[in-house]
């Protein structure tokens, strides 16, 4: 190869690795925030209903500091690389959409939707050639929110809280019904989503305890 040629491939792979520290110091920011918010809301198992709020109002505002982090990355990652780059804060943008969701789940009893988690964590669409949402990261996401609920179903109950694994209950359910819905070709995600059925059946055996000993009110009375 002519000299010339080969300096010109060092400068790309120069270039290339000086990008991906630039990213990767980013990224890791945004890991540091969400091991943060994955440290509190485990707090959750142990937090009686009454003093949630005063939990979530620790874990909020990191949450909400996610939208400088995002907008950092998306300015580093050049234009049209996302798929490029993706890979690097897949498993920190994940945690932050759990985050996210379980935040929602706890203050609202809904599931936010993907355009809600992007607005959440502070990412324009008009970045999806540098950094984006993607639907498979939103739905792992989503897959971890139900991981921790069959947990909070089990340790509600030792806190005396016997109404909301029915809560849980149906709310996972309603997941489960969305997820056989779609049509994943995702080995990884399939995977993910064949392992809900466990955590279903979790929470059921914690309402049918539940309900066997008249601990919460049936769903006529409650209504």
């Amino acid at each position: 190869m002519d000299v010339k040629d080969l300096e010109y491939v060092n400068d790309l792979l120069e270039q290339d690795n000086e990008l991906r520290e630039k990213i990767k110091d980013e990224v890791a920011e945004l890991d540091k925030k969400t091991r943060t918010m994955s440290g509190l809301l485990n707090r959750i198992h142990s937090t009686p209903a009454e003093q949630m709020p005063a939990l979530l109002g620790q874990v909020k505002p990191v949450l909400e500091s996610c939208r400088t982090t995002t907008a950092a990355i998306a300015n580093v990652v050049p234009p049209t690389q996302f798929w490029r780059w993706k890979d690097m804060w897949t498993n920190s943008l994940r945690s932050a959409v759990f985050a996210a969701t379980m935040v929602g789940y706890l203050e609202t009893g809904t599931l936010l939707t993907l355009p809600q988690v992007r607005d959440v964590l502070g990412i324009d669409p008009q970045w999806s050639d540098r950094y984006a949402l993607a639907a498979e990261d939103y739905l792992h996401g989503v897959i971890s929110l139900v991981n921790e609920l069959s947990r909070l179903a089990v340790n509600a109950v030792t806190m005396g809280n016997f109404e909301e694994p029915i809560k849980i209950s149906t709310f996972v359910k309603d997941i489960f019904a969305g997820f056989s819905m779609l049509n994943l070709k995702n080995d990884p995600l399939r995977r993910r989503y064949d392992s809900l059925k466990y955590d279903i059946k979790k929470i059921e055996e914690v309402v049918y305890d539940v309900s066997l000993r008249k601990l919460a009110p049936s769903r006529n009375q409650a209504s």
